[in-house]
Order: structure tokens, then sequence, then C-alpha cells
């Protein structure tokens, strides 16, 4: 294999891991989710579940897509559900969640008060997949979000950053690489294991007093990873590994957003912590 060859393979493997991101090819993509299921903006929470659910899709994914699982299933069981398309970049349909995290926070502030003045609930829930799990940890912490949140459910989130499986160890050979990263892709650089956001994200604590966390790893994740990098500490927080609760498991990271009841069965455990059953292997049947 020619020198050159031998390096720009592994930097294609890193661009193509980050597209994992992405749903599956073939899938419907819309700019909002179906009109006859969630983003029902006349939908009131009822007494069993009082607060509205808004998901919070992951990179390079859009409202409709990573959540044509999860939706039915928290609307199936009587919640108000919504969705937003967060992190845009000009010209790029479909592929949201690219753009600067702080900003795709603030983006999430609107979305909530939206929300939040549309049902009337005094707080919401946010469930979010990858950098969905995550960027909302921003708005909880800079944004007063804490004050309109009952919790956060992060499924496979990247918390802590990734090393893309030690691919971005590579990025340091390739002179100029991380600043074209960083300029057209602002979220894949945030994302990145010590990076500058995640840093300022993570001082002084991963959390907010008032809020509950729950994060539900896979340990087949090839995305995020570690994948105990997507853990958090301190209070009022739950880390869950979804292979303890079903061995059988097979998920890895767009899976475990996209389809896994296992990973279904404990968000709405993490919703309604009162009404909690055991998650097994059986959960897909539930």
């Amino acid at each position: 294999m020619l020198p050159w060859k031998r390096v720009l393979r592994p930097l294609a493997a890193l661009l193509l891991t980050a597209a994992a991101l992405a749903v599956p090819a073939g899938s419907a993509h819309a700019s909002a989710a179906p009109s006859s299921g969630w983003n029902d903006y006349s939908c009131k929470p009822s007494a069993a579940h009082p607060r509205p659910v808004v998901l919070v899709h992951g990179t390079l994914g859009n409202s409709v897509d990573n959540w044509l699982g999860l939706a039915p299933y928290l609307q199936h069981r009587g919640y108000c559900v919504y969705s937003l398309d967060y992190g845009q970049l000009p010209n790029v349909p479909f592929f949201h969640g690219l753009g600067p995290i702080d900003k795709s926070a603030q983006q999430l502030s609107d979305f909530v008060d939206k929300v939040l003045a549309s049902t009337g609930a005094a707080k919401a829930d946010l469930v979010g997949h990858s950098q969905g799990g995550m960027m909302p940890r921003w708005y909880l912490k800079f944004l007063g979000g804490a004050a309109k949140v009952n919790a956060l459910v992060g499924i496979a989130p990247s918390n802590h950053g990734t090393t893309l499986s030690g691919l971005t160890s590579l990025l340091p050979y390739f002179p100029g690489a991380e600043a074209l990263l960083d300029a057209a892709t602002p979220a894949l650089a945030q994302q990145i294991v010590g990076s500058d956001f995640l840093t300022k994200l993570n001082a002084g604590g991963d959390t907010v007093p008032g809020v509950r966390y729950t994060v539900l790893a896979t340990r087949y994740d090839e995305v995020v990873t570690p994948y105990r990098t997507q853990f958090l500490s301190g209070s009022g927080v739950r880390n869950v590994v979804l292979q303890d609760l079903c061995p059988l498991d097979l998920s890895e990271h767009v899976l475990v957003g996209l389809i896994d009841r296992i990973a279904f069965h404990e968000v709405a455990n993490a919703l309604d912590p009162a009404h909690a059953t055991r998650t097994t292997c059986a959960s897909v049947f539930s």
C-alpha cells in the first residue's frame, strides 16, 4: 500500500464512524413529526404523566428519524411527546446537530419554553440520544434550564466526549484537520474527548441540583467510546449498562436509540420512577 493511502484510510474511517450517528439509509426524512403522531400542541398532560417529554436527537439526526420507535412508544403510554430539530448548518438538509452546541442548547431552551406554554406544565422531561443526551446539560447549567426540567435521560450520551474507538488520536497527524473539523462541523469537534467545550461543561461537577439524571449505555457502543465516558457522577444520577439488565441486548450506538425496547423500557422507568417495573430481556414484549 502506498504511504499516502495508509494515512488517508484511518481518516476516512474517522469520518465514516462519525456518519454512523445518522439514521439507516432509506428512512423517511422530514422536518417535523408526523401530524398524526407526536408534536401535538393540543395535547394536555394527564395526572398520571403531568410533564411533557421533549426528545432531543443526536449528531446527524433529525426530529423524526431518531424517534420513529421511542416517540410512539411513549405516546402509547399516555405522554405528550415533542421533538425538535437543532444545530442546522446552511444548505445541509435533514442531517442536523452539527452546529455549535451552545447555540443548539439555546434552540432547546426556546423549544422547551414553547412546549411548556402550550401544555401549561411547570416542567418538562428531556430524553436525548448521543449529543442529544449531553447538549441539554449546557441548557441546564448555563441557560436556566434547571428550573424548567425535572429529569434528563441520556441514551448513549457523549457526556465526557469520545475517542471514536481511538480514531480521534490520529487528527494531530493531519495538519489543519482539527481546525477544519471545528470550522465545518463544530459539534463534531466539540464532542472529542478533552475539547474546550466539554471541559467547560463538566467543570465544577456533572450535574445541577433539582434535576434527576439517567444514563443508558451499551457495551457495544462504537461511537461514544469508551462507553463509560457516558456516565455522570453526582447526586440524582443513575448510570445503567443495558447488558446488565439483558445480556442478550446487542444494540450498538445507533440501534440503541432507534429500536431498543430494553432502552425504551428504562426510559419509561426513568420518566415515572414511582411506577417503575424491572427491566429484563422480556421487556422487549412490553
